[in-house]
């Protein structure tokens, strides 16, 4: 699994890729339409899908002439479920330091001969 996610976050890691996956959250494409966009030549763009392919983001298939790239489901699975460990873990660590903080504060507001 960790080979897979460094996979998925190095893959993530690039603009261009990340603007490829944006785009097919609308619906498969072919290479030309997602290339479209970028400024540079159609074997340099094709190493991003390549790199996005393997690392289990996307999917192509051919189709007459053209190659169609789609995501592939349930590849940020294995993401979502390490990012939302790490959500709850610091949401807890927050969640104790805030009752510290309103602690030493109620402590500090605290003058002697007030009411507790």
């Amino acid at each position: 699994m960790a080979n897979q996610m460094d996979s998925l976050f190095s893959a993530l890691a690039d603009q261009t890729r990340r603007d490829v996956v944006e785009r097919l959250t609308r619906g498969e494409a072919p290479v030309k339409e997602l290339a479209a966009p970028h400024d540079m030549a159609l074997p340099s763009f094709m190493k991003h899908i390549d790199r996005l392919e393997e690392a289990g983001v996307v999917s192509t298939r051919k189709v007459g002439r053209q190659r169609i790239v789609a995501l592939t489901p349930g590849a940020f699975g294995p993401a979502e479920t390490w990012l939302d460990r790490q959500k709850q873990v610091w949401e807890g660590r927050l969640d104790r330091l805030e009752a510290l903080a309103r602690k030493i504060e109620a402590e500090t507001n605290t003058f002697p001969g007030d009411d507790p």
